[in-house]
């Protein structure tokens, strides 16, 4: 392996990214996650007329915060 340093991802930059922009900000922790936090979030948005939204943005940010956490312990591994 080499001596450089490999990319982690901050924590506290994936959970302002999902507070403020939901779906859009998880992008950063996990694409797979957004799109389909994107899908749910339309549909729930829909049904109750944008009043349940709040419900997919916690999800959100419990997803980024377990996401980030996972990527920067597989960089760790690889690093090792």
């Amino acid at each position: 392996m080499s001596t450089e340093k490999l990319p982690t991802k901050s924590l506290i930059v994936a959970i302002l990214l999902a507070v403020f922009l939901g779906p859009i900000g998880l992008f950063y922790a996990s694409v797979t996650g957004a799109l389909i936090m994107l899908v749910i979030t339309a549909i729930i948005g829909f049904v109750t007329f944008g009043f349940g939204l709040f419900i997919p943005y916690a999800i959100c940010i419990i997803w980024a915060i377990i996401a980030v956490n996972s990527y920067n312990k597989e960089i760790l591994n690889i690093a090792k």
